[in-house]
């Protein structure tokens, strides 16, 4: 878990917090715990409280987005720190169209994958 700075955090539309995050996938929240511990969510410490939140983005429909926990597996290989991660997911790009992270929501997983995958070379 990593602090992080105000150009990362405006990029980022809107958070939730591992509570918020276990109600709507349905479990509880040592299971988004442990998400975030396997690398499958990246969660940072925001606000004066300092309080564990994942981007809302990263969730829909009650489950994990498909393809970001690939995504961050394969940026994570590339070194990538979880700031880097986030910056690079809610960029927007106007060649995929929109944000890696949108194109993940809208399915488009595989696109964004290569290019994650692109990064490394």
């Amino acid at each position: 878990m990593t602090e992080i700075d105000a150009k990362t955090d405006a990029l980022v539309p809107a958070w939730i917090t591992l509570p918020d995050a276990a109600e709507e996938l349905g479990v509880e929240v040592t299971r988004v715990r442990q998400l975030v511990k396997e690398g499958q969510l990246i969660a940072v410490r925001r606000g004066e409280e300092r309080v564990l939140q994942i981007p809302a983005a990263f969730l829909g429909e009650g489950r994990i987005v498909k393809g970001l926990a690939g995504t961050i597996t394969l940026l994570k290989d590339d070194g990538f720190t979880d700031e880097e991660m986030l910056e690079w997911l809610f960029t927007e790009d106007e060649s995929l169209p929109g944000s890696p992270v949108t194109a993940l929501r809208e399915n488009r997983g595989t696109e964004v994958k290569r290019r994650a995958q692109a990064l490394a070379v």
